[in-house]
């Protein structure tokens, strides 16, 4: 059984309006060192793409590019999403089966939305979870601000027992890959 990395939805047209998503730089620069040590390790890497018809995120617009300052390489696999679920209508379980991957590693946008929905799909699929704390974020919202709310989902979604499945939130500086 492996790892696999996955980077929710760091888009430019999500990530890039201003103001921009709690500590977006120290987030990318995170992800980065992440995804070159997964590549060095021979670790599977996936970047999902949220897209929507005639938005900001509509395929292959500029929005729906990654942040500028993201690195991908050419060997990065690409999977293309409609809903919050990077599972639900799309090729990801197919694809981290075919590789026997059993864990996964989340980073990305937006921690309350799509990476919380992500998460919550891959336990219950049966795949154990590390969420790194510091290499997800969002923006603020009404009701509370995004670092609230990014931790929040770090003290909370480990609580998640009921899935049979280990969810974890470490750091970077803890991130053993």
């Amino acid at each position: 059984m492996s790892t696999a990395v996955i980077v929710i939805d760091m888009q430019q047209g999500l990530v890039n309006p201003v103001p921009q998503p709690y500590q977006l730089d120290k987030v990318i620069k995170h992800i980065n060192q992440i995804t070159e040590e997964a590549r060095q390790k021979k670790i599977p890497v996936f970047f999902i793409h949220h897209e929507s018809p005639k938005s900001i995120v509509e395929y292959e617009s500029e929005g729906w590019r990654l942040a500028k300052d993201l690195k991908q390489s050419k060997n990065d696999k690409v999977i293309r999403k409609t809903t919050p679920d990077s599972f639900l209508r799309t090729s990801l379980e197919t694809e981290l089966k075919a590789l026997d991957v059993a864990k996964l590693i989340i980073t990305g946008y937006a921690t309350e939305f799509c990476v919380d929905t992500t998460i919550r799909r891959a336990a219950g699929l049966g795949y154990d979870i590390i969420l790194v704390a510091d290499a997800h974020t969002t923006h603020d919202k009404e009701h509370t601000s995004a670092e609230n709310i990014r931790a929040h989902h770090n003290a909370t979604l480990p609580n998640i027992k009921s899935f049979g499945t280990r969810i974890t939130s470490v750091p970077l500086s803890e991130l053993t890959l």
